[in-house]
């Protein structure tokens, strides 16, 4: 238990042995999003800024937070929250899976973390796949002999790659190239045509993508077909999604694809109401928060209390949604 916490515990015990949002005073929490600069930083500061505008009683910080040698802002997040270190946190679904099933990378968070709650999902991040125009690809089987990046080992590209590989029954030997490039790198290796298709698992719209689509004369590609919905529906952190064309000129239909989802946790020693408290201040607020960041701005209730979440729902939350109906 950090020194923080074990501060608020005895001033709890004192002041307010009932209840954990004392009347008049702002209960401290902290919030778990990720390395500043970040993408899961942007949005768990859009959160923060939500409750500590909306939300009674709450004043929201965020955990400082060094990724370190994790793959992912998920698996810090997920340890900080488990270890007490941050009352609240951001995770993508197959890393929310892993941390509390201890199966797949849980080697990175040190075994299982029996700590982690759910609360609730915000966005999809889509398993892109954008290629060049002039390669026709216009379907996820015209990749097969292609000159294709599957990004770098562990990252959540190579992991996407894979999935889609194994659904497919491709080997590296099914492509005439086969490079291990980050996302920066290649942007670069498809506008220069060193590879002809590459995928991207994050946030629309993206920066990166769009330009890509514009300058490099790109497209995206439907990931989609029978063998994908089976790897889907045997995943549980998995769900069939689509890319909405208006994030992207020049493409003028919705993309057929699956992904993972943005995750709220917290920890199971984080008290009913201040959980009850946080979720309330966020799902009625959800107009504001929608227009807080563009990643957002489809948020529906009914999908967040589902998608995404394998981790065993928080008391607080569970009183909230079912006051409302929602569960």
């Amino acid at each position: 238990m950090t020194i923080r916490s074990i501060l608020f515990a005895l001033a709890f015990l004192v002041a307010a042995p009932f209840s954990s949002v004392p009347a008049g005073a702002a209960e401290d929490i902290a919030l778990a999003a990720g390395e500043k600069g970040g993408a899961y930083y942007e949005f768990g500061r859009s959160i923060c800024r939500l409750l500590e505008r909306k939300a009674e009683g709450l004043k929201c910080s965020l955990a400082p937070v060094t990724r370190g040698d994790a793959p992912d802002d998920s698996v810090s997040n997920l340890v900080n929250v488990n270890n007490n270190a941050a009352e609240f946190g951001l995770a993508r679904s197959d890393w929310q899976y892993y941390a509390v099933t201890g199966t797949g990378p849980a080697k990175y968070m040190g075994g299982k973390l029996d700590g982690v709650r759910s609360l609730f999902s915000l966005h999809m991040q889509p398993v892109t796949l954008i290629a060049r125009r002039d390669a026709g690809i216009k379907n996820l089987g015209d990749l097969k002999g292609k000159r294709v990046n599957i990004g770098r080992a562990y990252s959540s590209d190579r992991r996407s790659v894979e999935l889609v590989m194994g659904a497919m029954k491709w080997t590296r030997k099914d492509f005439l190239l086969v490079d291990e490039l980050s996302q920066a790198d290649q942007r670069l290796a498809f506008c220069q045509n060193r590879v002809q298709a590459m995928f991207y698992m994050g946030t629309h719209p993206n920066d990166g993508v769009g330009q890509v689509v514009r300058l490099c004369d790109a497209t995206l590609v439907n990931v989609s077909g029978a063998a994908i919905d089976e790897i889907v529906a045997a995943k549980p952190y998995l769900d069939l999604t689509t890319i909405a064309p208006d994030n992207y000129s020049g493409i003028s239909e919705p993309i057929r694809t699956f992904g993972s989802t943005v995750t709220v946790v917290t920890s199971a020693d984080v008290s009913e109401d201040v959980v009850y408290a946080f979720v309330k201040g966020v799902f009625e607020n959800l107009p504001a928060l929608k227009k807080s960041h563009s990643a957002f701005r489809d948020l529906d209730p009914a999908k967040m209390v589902k998608n995404g979440l394998t981790a065993p729902y928080h008391i607080g939350a569970m009183r909230y949604f079912r006051e409302k109906g929602l569960l």
